[in-house]
């Protein structure tokens, strides 16, 4: 009866995260949700508050000891990702962040659908930190009053690489100032991550347009 019980959750499970990927994450600025909707979304939600977490079995995922979110601002280049529905067909993503006066964060996520001569999508959102010690646990809205959590569980020393994950590890991007990474830089990455209890196999290379980023490249160093 238990392990009923159980499959019967972890189906429903799924479907509510659908439905909160498919209308929060992969929100579109001129989209209308009805009321009908926004009620169903938020019961949604409150469920995924009540049946996600940390992975039994698993030790929480670690973050690092501090960020200074001033250091930390600016334009990243997403090298990889683990796959998602809200960045299907993505190419050339770029993650954009300013901090504000009253020291909330502004988000700019952007890329191109499809192809690197695709058209281009973005999404504005709004970042504020959950952990004032560290500055590493922060949490991220692109409509509210749903938010995801963002992570930082590891930090270049130049703050020229950043590991954005997930408390249950569902999701991880790894972040760099310029669009290409030595080799040598990313596998430790890779093996940091195992660490982490992360199954870095699941990992996909982000294509990034050579030409206009070599330019982006010299604005940073700037």
């Amino acid at each position: 009866m238990r392990n009923s019980f159980l499959v019967k959750e972890t189906k429903l499970s799924f479907l509510v995260r659908n439905l909160f990927h498919k209308y929060i994450l992969s929100y579109d600025l001129g989209m209308k949700i009805d009321k009908h909707m926004l009620i169903l979304l938020t019961i949604s939600v409150a469920f995924l508050a009540c049946n996600s977490g940390i992975k039994k079995g698993l030790p929480p995922l670690k973050v690092v000891t501090f960020v200074d979110l001033n250091r930390y601002a600016g334009t990243w280049y997403e090298i990889s990702r683990y796959p998602n529905r809200f960045q299907e067909g993505c190419v050339g993503t770029t993650a954009t962040y300013t901090i504000r006066q009253d020291g909330k964060i502004d988000v700019l996520n952007q890329c191109r659908k499809g192809t690197l001569d695709g058209k281009i999508s973005s999404v504005k959102g709004t970042a504020w930190v959950v952990d004032n010690k560290t500055n590493a646990k922060l949490k991220v809205s692109f409509f509210w009053p749903f938010s995801g959590h963002y992570w930082i569980i590891d930090l270049g020393e130049n703050y020229d690489y950043a590991i954005v994950g997930h408390p249950d590890r569902k999701y991880l991007w790894i972040l760099s100032r310029s669009p290409r990474m030595d080799e040598k830089i990313y596998n430790l990455i890779l093996e940091k991550l195992k660490l982490q209890f992360y199954d870095t196999s699941k990992l996909v290379k982000t294509l990034h347009f050579e030409e206009d980023l070599k330019q982006d490249v010299r604005e940073y160093r700037q």
